[in-house]
């Protein structure tokens, strides 16, 4: 029993680490593929978007959009869909030292950890830091503008 709960946790955890396509979303959706025109339709398969798509068509292409923003434009109500991502960066630290005199996180200032036993540390350190891969505003529920990152 116990080894079919970790199964199943470790199972759940390959699923929701799968990344998210375009296929696999019209898969889930079926009934809002088919409502696109057909040149929707080829334009979602490959992950593309068009001025006058709709909501729907823009959701199955690129997914859901990390923030809404709702504006104005010209009298018109809009809505902006902003999708964000992430970019590895590394760095290589060292950090360590006796007391409060080392380098690093354990510089002058820092109070805690292991600093005051000497301990010193090597290592490649990632950050991951947010960008904006893309917009899309809609205006009357259809694509006016959108642009994405290169």
């Amino acid at each position: 029993m116990k080894s079919l709960f970790i199964l199943g946790v470790v199972g759940l955890l390959l699923v929701s680490c799968a990344p998210s396509t375009p296929l696999a979303r019209i898969e889930q959706n079926p009934a809002a593929f088919s409502s696109l025109s057909k040149k929707h339709q080829g334009l979602v398969q490959q992950g593309q978007i068009s001025a006058g798509m709709t909501r729907d068509a823009v959701m199955l292409a690129w997914g859901a959009p990390d923030q809404r923003f709702q504006g104005s434009q010209n009298s018109k109500a809009t809505e902006r869909w902003d999708y964000i991502g992430s970019r590895p960066v590394y760095t290589n630290q060292f950090y360590g030292g006796f007391g409060h005199g080392g380098f690093g996180r354990c510089g002058r200032y820092w109070h805690g950890g292991f600093s005051d036993f000497g301990y010193l540390g090597f290592g490649p350190e990632v950050a991951y830091l947010p960008y904006q891969e893309g917009s899309v505003i809609f205006i009357n529920n259809r694509v006016d503008s959108w642009e994405r990152l290169r």
